[in-house]
């Protein structure tokens, strides 16, 4: 044979095995890659977890949420590294129940906490309580691997109390409201006891810190959990006791706020206060270069009160009726922000409607734990966030202050909401017999000034359905 003929062949063998040659090094290579992400997933550690809760802020009390004269930017900030949501609604329209439905994921009514806790000291372990039976976010983090903390306001009961539902260390106020400076409670407590007692507790024993601001307290004490040498991942539950009425906050904000009229003014400072402490909290996760490892999520806890307290207002709801204690968008729908740069999206906004027990499986699915108790009404907002496209995680959500025939209650399936037994705290317009059942359509009236229940009778059926079946599974637990 002649070699010269074989020539063709050999160049056609070299040219094929050099083809294979670099598909086969692309081919390893992506193998690599692909091995070297799963081994930096597999070693990423879980994130860090903070909840910052705001008391009685209103639902547009925020400058990204369309407040014209606040100054709030460390909350915008959490906007514009995070998402924003724009229909989320607390679990309650009061203190107690908003955060049992928070820390279990359940409506408050399964919660067995509909309304607010007694915290008098004289009542400790009489009155209701979160029971140790109920799972709470800090429960599930600790399995998880995770050191917890409660810092700030508790008000879910005296007993067992933060420590005994997960918290490995707890600061703060066990009751509703405090003194800013004296943390003094000056609530009524039951008929022949004390009117005012000292409400200041480090893992359930009394501490005096008189003449410093409960919330420089919290911020201190989260600075210093978060500056622990540990190689676990931390979760802080941080509640704030303003713009909760005493109305206490920073001088230079009242001086800031000099042109406002009361009550806007004290309210308003009050906000621009926490507003500071929050951004030093955020200044310390930046400072430890975590914050791409920490989640972070800001809600308040329900619509800014009218109470005498307050000043009979000071709160922003624009066009939405309802304050505190009213399940009208003003008592319920709340500022709401997540933030976690680099996993979730950042400076946008969702329309979807959320849940304030929500909270709950997205913190599990972020944090990939385990629920423990899966019995839980919250749906994981972690779709949503990723992407505008999804819808609603939620069929319908409901509220309930109760399982008595007046009780207030209300349940929103897409734009209908129908209120069983309304009140209007911000004293909007007059409901009369005939407004028992208060059945809103929030596409064609976002002022709930309008009720649609003798128009939509067929409406007013499925969402009382919907009522009785959440109730109805209620009393089993």
């Amino acid at each position: 044979m002649n070699h010269l003929n074989l020539l063709p062949l050999i160049s056609g063998l070299l040219l094929l095995f050099k083809k294979i040659s670099a598909y086969a090094t692309v081919l390893l290579l992506v193998i690599i890659l692909a091995v070297d992400l799963v081994d930096a997933q597999h070693n990423q550690s879980p994130p860090n977890i903070i909840i910052l809760f705001t008391d009685d802020q209103g639902t547009l009390d925020v400058n990204v949420y369309g407040s014209k004269d606040l100054h709030t930017p460390h909350m915008d900030a959490l906007a514009e590294r995070g998402v924003k949501f724009t229909q989320f609604y607390a679990a309650a329209a009061m203190c107690t129940p908003s955060r049992a439905g928070l820390m279990t994921g359940k409506y408050p009514i399964r919660t067995g906490l509909p309304r607010n806790a007694e915290s008098h000291p004289t009542q400790f372990g009489q009155g209701p309580s979160l029971s140790e039976d109920q799972v709470t976010i800090a429960d599930m983090l600790k399995q998880a691997g995770y050191r917890t903390a409660q810092i700030g306001k508790w008000h879910l009961g005296t007993s067992p109390g933060p420590n005994g539902q997960g918290f490995d260390y707890s600061f703060g106020f066990l009751g509703g409201v405090v003194d800013q400076w004296s943390h003094f409670n000056y609530g009524q407590g039951p008929w022949g006891t004390p009117p005012r007692w000292h409400d200041l507790q480090r893992n359930g024993e009394e501490i005096w810190e008189a003449g410093n601001h409960i919330g420089d307290l919290i911020v201190r004490e989260a600075k210093m959990i978060m500056e622990e040498e540990n190689d676990q991942p931390f979760f802080l539950y941080l509640a704030f006791g303003l713009p909760h009425y005493p109305l206490q906050p920073y001088n230079h904000y009242m001086e800031h706020y000099k042109d406002l009229e009361e009550p806007r003014r004290s309210y308003a400072a009050a906000v621009s206060t926490t507003d500071e402490q929050i951004g030093r909290i955020v200044a310390k996760v930046d400072e430890l270069g975590i914050r791409d490892n920490t989640l972070i999520i800001f809600q308040s806890d329900h619509g800014h009160s009218t109470e005498a307290r307050a000043g009979y207002g000071g709160g922003y709801a624009g066009d939405y009726r309802g304050a505190k204690f009213s399940f009208f968008e003003g008592g319920i729908r709340v500022p709401a922000i997540a933030s976690l740069p680099g996993t979730l999206p950042e400076g946008v906004v969702r329309d979807q409607m959320a849940h304030g027990i929500d909270w709950f499986p997205t913190i599990a699915d972020i944090a990939s734990a385990n629920l423990i108790n899966d019995d839980i009404d919250g749906k994981s907002l972690l779709p949503v966030m990723m992407s505008d496209h999804e819808g609603t995680p939620h069929e319908f959500v409901h509220w309930s202050v109760g399982d008595r025939d007046g009780d207030q209650w209300a349940v929103r399936q897409g734009p209908w909401k129908l209120i069983g037994n309304p009140i209007d705290t911000s004293d909007k317009g007059e409901l009369g017999e005939d407004d028992r059942l208060f059945l809103s359509n929030l596409d064609k009236d976002i002022t709930e000034m309008t009720n649609f229940a003798a128009q939509y009778p067929e409406v007013v059926e499925r969402l009382k359905k919907l009522h009785k079946q959440v109730m109805e599974s209620s009393n089993q637990n």
